[in-house]
């Protein structure tokens, strides 16, 4: 009889996948890497985290849906997690499978902050617009401006670059004809997406050996200069009367750990920053940006071992 060689407190493997961006092809070479490097049996039990951003700029964004909804029948001794970006919450708003607001206020009431944009970024104004959270008019939208002078390159439909999101249904970007193409299982699928994960003893190689530490993933971070608790317990609530979820949206407020956890070693994880950057704890994993010539990266702990799409690891 085969003995089960695993140590058994060998530490559990999780995978921190960046953001994809429709690009279906990158996808499957990063998990076939993934599949090829790490030990089989580890692989077959790790947790998986994708950071958020499954859809806009790439050309599939379908495809990359059904890809990851069918990994749990797939692989169901591992565990899954499915951040929500801020591009996977506008087209989720858009589809109108976002949770009400809490307070029972309108979605029109988010849009109040930023009207002064509406024209520029030109906001949806088709059917059920009327009713529709700011991020899904701004998705939906049709950019004034056509050249992205930040990346050097021409808007691809709105402000989130959705038109091959559209396309990949078979709609043209813009027609309200794209909430009855999706499925219903990507509309569940958007529906179920988590603002924030947290885990306990995830181990992590440092320049002092592996450490045991908390893990918190969330798509762009957490704002320093609030209180962390009121964070958590608002992104767990899914709180859509914000206009604009830093926590999915930031920038410089979101880079660094909050102070406060220094305290307890804890992880902070992120895509969003188009930038792979690793400083202490602060683990910020989006390589590709959703730019075509870019990588899809993961980091893979506890090894801290950087794996992707374009490394030639396939057996």
């Amino acid at each position: 009889m085969e003995e089960n060689i695993n140590p058994p407190n060998k530490p559990r493997v999780v995978c921190c996948i960046g953001d994809i961006h429709g690009y279906i092809t990158k996808l499957q070479n990063l998990w076939s890497n993934l599949e090829s490097c790490i030990d089989k049996s580890d692989f077959q039990t790790a947790l998986i985290i994708f950071l958020g951003d499954y859809c806009d700029r790439g050309p599939d964004t379908s495809k990359v849906l059904d890809f990851l909804i069918s990994l749990p029948s797939k692989y169901p001794k591992q565990s899954h997690v499915f951040l929500c970006g801020n591009h996977d919450f506008a087209f989720g708003a858009f589809l109108g499978v976002i949770p009400s607001p809490p307070d029972g206020s309108e979605f029109s009431e988010t849009w109040k902050e930023y009207e002064m944009n509406e024209q520029r970024e030109g906001w949806y104004k088709g059917e059920g617009f009327e009713k529709m959270h700011l991020q899904g008019r701004r998705w939906a939208g049709n950019h004034t401006v056509k050249f992205n002078t930040a990346k050097g390159i021409e808007y691809k439909g709105s402000i989130y670059d959705a038109a091959p999101t559209f396309e990949s249904y078979g709609v043209p970007h813009g027609s309200a004809d794209l909430m009855q193409a999706v499925p219903d299982e990507h509309k569940k699928f958007l529906a179920n997406l988590v603002w924030i994960h947290e885990e306990d003893d995830v181990s992590i190689k440092t320049e002092e050996g592996i450490k045991k530490c908390k893990l918190i993933a969330v798509h762009a971070g957490l704002e320093k200069k609030k209180p962390v608790e009121q964070q958590i317990k608002t992104l767990k609530a899914k709180d859509t009367r914000i206009p604009k979820v830093e926590a999915l949206s930031g920038r410089m407020d979101v880079w660094e750990i909050p102070q406060e956890l220094a305290k307890t070693p804890t992880i902070i994880v992120s895509g969003h920053h188009a930038k792979l950057h690793i400083e202490g704890l602060r683990l910020v994993i989006d390589e590709g940006g959703g730019y075509e010539d870019k990588p899809v990266a993961t980091v893979v702990l506890p090894s801290m071992e950087i794996v992707r799409d374009t490394d030639h690891l396939v057996k």
